[in-house]
């Protein structure tokens, strides 16, 4: 009996070792990797008519996040894609905030100092974008002394850097770059040639076309932080979807030929930044940008005080319409602040400095705005609806027995309004006038979106060259935070100033 049960033992345990040698576990199965991207990149990365992602490194990505037939140890992980600005990705890369990120990233030698590239997965290059009736732009050469945009972060940016006597101008997606170029405010566009040529194929595009003449030869490879266990995981998947066709599938969905060799490595890999942190410091970081910054600063000053002046003469007089006893002049009045107070001043901006040129040259009219200008009329604008209802207020705060002992005295409407009501109401608009100066201040980094080097674009220049995120913006916070502190204590100083009783 005791034989028996020793023999019966023995085949229950052998069989259990049987049971959990052929079910291996697979270690990413079920497993989430965060992975950033920038859906502003067509073919690459976009939104659909619904608003899902949709592109070649889309499919791609999920192509490897699936786990191959037959095969129980490949990979099978869900994704969670996480739109993020492209200049913003590397650090939150460096950060951990997302896990990797497939987002047409090229493959150069100073950020694989600061993340880990996968083995390349799409072979492309620079190429230069032009209006189609521009003779004098054929090659790189002739781009000497011309105005050029770019995105930010990218290496076209760099590639542009190399041009002798160039005016670069930078924006946040490729696209806002050649909506720049078909306004005619610049001579051309440094972008990834796939782009360009998707676009104008797509008839997205029309009035440009690309010297065909590419600039570089470059690789793009799906990027990760430094030592990252995912790393491994999707080179494996790479790897697995290059050999079983699934990505010559992929490639010829998008791009209707067939896809050329790739290398088995990233260019640059094992990259180490390692005497970096002893030699450049947080402090001496902040301090060597900080000449560019204060060059920001002057210019984010030259915004906020030219326009604090023309919304303060627009809202003050659209303040005293608001009071009128003509009804269609004050709901026009009214229809005004409620759009500019009702609609982002980041899509005002967008529709003064892109909107208007467009609409104009569609109807034949060659009109074009310089950044500045641009900018300065959507910002007064903005503030005008701000500073109306503020002179409303300060207005009908006085007592209307003042009004009144102003007529019986003989004063006219306008000699009541300029001697006895708007001086009294202007010393109360003080302190919410600082606050509209002050938010006015922190508001012109919205005008980077149409390239103004203002003080946040010039951070994001100087993080796009050595990717110290950190670093540089706590000192960009440090200087709006000085602007903001003396902003209110000149306006302190004022409001006691016209103080009669403290004067």
């Amino acid at each position: 009996m005791v034989k028996f049960s020793f023999v019966r033992w023995c085949v229950v345990v052998g069989f259990c070792c049987l049971l959990l040698a052929g079910c291996r576990v697979n270690p990413s199965a079920g497993k989430t990797l965060r992975v950033a991207t920038e859906p502003a990149f067509p073919p690459f990365e976009f939104q659909g008519k619904g608003g899902e992602l949709q592109g070649f490194s889309i499919d791609l990505m999920n192509a490897l996040a699936k786990p191959a037939a037959g095969i129980a140890s490949s990979a099978n992980f869900k994704v969670n894609f996480q739109s993020l600005p492209f200049d913003g990705i590397i650090p939150a890369l460096q950060a951990k905030t997302v896990d990797a990120a497939i987002s047409s990233i090229t493959i150069t030698e100073e950020r694989a100092k600061t993340i880990s590239f996968s083995r390349p997965y799409f072979k492309a290059g620079l190429a230069i974008a032009i209006r189609a009736d521009n003779q004098d732009i054929t090659g790189f050469d002739s781009l000497k002394n011309k105005k050029i945009a770019v995105q930010i972060g990218t290496t076209g940016a760099a590639k542009a850097k190399s041009i002798a006597g160039v005016q670069i101008r930078s924006f946040d997606s490729a696209p806002i770059a050649l909506q720049e170029l078909l306004n005619g405010n610049v001579d051309a566009v440094i972008n990834d040639a796939p782009v360009t040529l998707y676009a104008i194929n797509t008839g997205n595009l029309q009035g440009i076309k690309v010297v065909q003449q590419l600039l570089t030869e470059e690789f793009y490879g799906i990027a990760t932080a430094k030592n990252s266990p995912n790393l491994t995981l999707i080179n494996d998947g790479l790897d697995r979807v290059l050999k079983n066709g699934t990505y010559t599938q992929i490639y010829q969905k998008w791009f209707k030929v067939e896809p050329p060799l790739l290398p088995t490595k990233s260019p640059f890999e094992n990259q180490t930044n390692a005497g970096a942190p002893k030699i450049l410091t947080s402090i001496s970081v902040v301090l060597q940008a900080f000449p560019s910054l204060l060059q920001g600063a002057l210019i984010t000053l030259q915004l906020t005080i030219l326009s604090v002046v023309f919304g303060l003469i627009g809202g003050s007089l659209i303040g005293i319409v608001r009071l009128s006893h003509i009804a269609p002049v004050r709901w026009l009045a009214r229809a005004y602040v409620d759009f500019f107070r009702g609609t982002p001043l980041l899509l005002q901006i967008f529709m003064i400095y892109f909107g208007l040129p467009a609409i104009l040259q569609e109807l034949g009219l060659t009109f074009s705005f310089d950044r500045l200008s641009a900018g300065v009329i959507a910002l007064s604008l903005n503030s005008a609806a701000y500073i109306a209802e503020v002179v409303r207020a300060g207005v009908q705060s006085i007592e209307p027995g003042q009004a009144e002992a102003a007529k019986s005295l003989g004063l006219s409407s306008l000699q009541t309004m300029s001697y006895v009501i708007f001086p009294q109401a202007f010393r109360r608009m003080i302190p919410p006038l600082g606050n509209e100066f002050i938010s006015l201040l922190k508001d012109t980094s919205l005008v980077s979106v149409i390239g103004f080097e203002e003080l946040v674009r010039k951070g994001q220049l100087i993080v796009a060259d050595n990717y110290r995120a950190f670093e540089i913006y706590a000192g960009v916070a440090v200087i709006y935070l000085c602007l903001t502190l003396l902003s209110s204590q000149a306006f302190s100083q004022l409001e006691a100033w016209m103080n009669p009783i403290k004067r």
